[in-house]
């Protein structure tokens, strides 16, 4: 016998509750399955911004702060190194590519960070979608996100701790702090790396230093841009991204500039710290999902055993005129399972939807490109809780023929 009709007949009669509790089940399913497919894109996203930063050398201080300030361009007061280092570094013959950054003005909420044109282009990696690279002081390249247009004249204004106007608008606060005698002309649009230095505005660090009074770190009349700087004109930088030629001189560099006044590092040492920060986090979330998700499921359980015990006339029927008890057995478990397995489908469907939420969210607030997507864990761990329900189904199907015939139609 076909158990269909009944199955289909039996949903039909719970109404509300054959919608709320697959519901339930979906929220419950959803959560875990957000948690576990946004952490694994943060992990991606974050360490594909920290790719063109093979070697950072700073001030001393927190390396994490400034790897969050130089790589993912969060607004903070760093200590300058002497300028110096940037020439030594520039005759290192274990050096393949130096670049200074700078940071400390800001236009309509847009970071600009000095830096030279070779770094700009990522070493030779990324060409402007749009114009052409900065070429002399005065000139600016900006991030796929600025809202800015190839050929507008910009104004510089210095950045005030603490105050963070959004992205695009140009605030009373910065108006009030603009160096007025400063223009820089946009020249080209960098194509989108996903990064947060898709919102920054790119100039050279020879324009950063006049504008602040140091000179340009060269010597009087030369307008050339980048390395080699005249050391002694060569003002104080807060970071010096490091290119090196090998992985044996990466480490030779790093264990050098670890002393005498600075600190070197590779950003995959914060990277690492942080993720196992955020993986702490991300199991706590887990057990919490876990937990969360066993109770649902009993609960659920518990109402679909009610609900056949509110049917069981309607069965002791069918066993009257004639159905196996493996009939009602499939019949009972069918629409269980039902309810269950389409708890976990939904909710697979709403991580998936929660995870693109969080991740726009993520990306106009920081400027990470999130990579939204369910990967195998998510799918794994989806296939398992519906392996659950299934086996939790049999319980309201079981109870339903352990009372004799007789007795019910009595």
């Amino acid at each position: 016998m076909n158990p269909w009709p009944v199955v289909i007949a039996d949903l039909r009669a719970l109404r509300w509750v054959a919608w709320v509790a697959p519901l339930l089940v979906a929220v419950a399913v959803a959560v875990g399955v957000a948690v576990s497919a946004q952490e694994a894109a943060l992990r991606r996203s974050s360490a594909l911004a920290a790719d063109d930063f093979d070697l950072l050398i700073g001030a001393p201080g927190s390396h994490t702060q400034l790897v969050l300030t130089t790589v993912y361009l969060q607004p903070d007061a760093l200590a300058l190194i002497d300028g110096a280092v940037l020439n030594a570094l520039a005759r290192d013959e274990r050096v393949k590519a130096v670049a200074p950054i700078a940071f400390g003005d800001v236009v309509r909420g847009y970071p600009v960070v000095g830096t030279t044109a070779a770094f700009a282009g990522r070493w030779g990696r990324i060409t402007p979608s749009e114009g052409r690279q900065f070429a002399g002081e005065g000139e600016a390249v900006i991030g796929s996100d600025v809202r800015l247009s190839v050929g507008d004249t910009i104004t510089p204004a210095h950045a005030v701790a603490g105050h963070r106007n959004p992205f695009g608008v140009a605030s009373e606060e910065e108006a009030s702090h603009r160096h007025d005698a400063a223009r820089y002309v946009v020249v080209g649009r960098l194509p989108r790396l996903g990064t947060p230095w898709d919102r920054a505005i790119l100039v050279p660090i020879e324009s950063v230093w006049e504008i602040h009074g140091l000179g340009n770190g060269h010597a009087t009349g030369d307008a050339r841009l980048g390395p080699p700087f005249d050391a002694e004109k060569t003002p104080g930088v807060p970071a010096i991204v490091v290119k090196p030629r090998a992985v044996a001189d990466a480490y030779a560099l790093r264990a050098q500039y670890r002393q005498g006044g600075t600190v070197a590092f590779f950003p995959a040492e914060v990277l690492v710290a942080l993720y196992s920060t955020l993986g702490n986090v991300r199991d706590v979330l887990v057990v919490a999902s876990a937990l969360n998700n066993i109770l649902i499921f009993a609960a659920t359980t518990m109402l679909l055993l009610a609900l056949a015990g509110l049917r069981r006339r309607r069965y002791a029927v069918l066993r009257a005129l004639g159905a196996s008890r493996s009939y009602i057995l499939l019949t009972v478990w069918l629409g269980a399972a039902f309810i269950l397995l389409a708890g976990c489908l939904a909710g697979l469907a709403l991580g998936g939807l929660a995870s693109w939420l969080v991740a726009s969210v993520v990306e106009q607030r920081t400027g990470l490109a999130l990579p939204v997507g369910l990967g195998v864990p998510e799918l794994i761990n989806v296939l398992g809780l519906m392996a659950i329900g299934s086996l939790m189904a049999l319980l309201p199907a079981i109870a339903s023929f352990r009372t004799p015939v007789g007795d019910i139609l009595r």
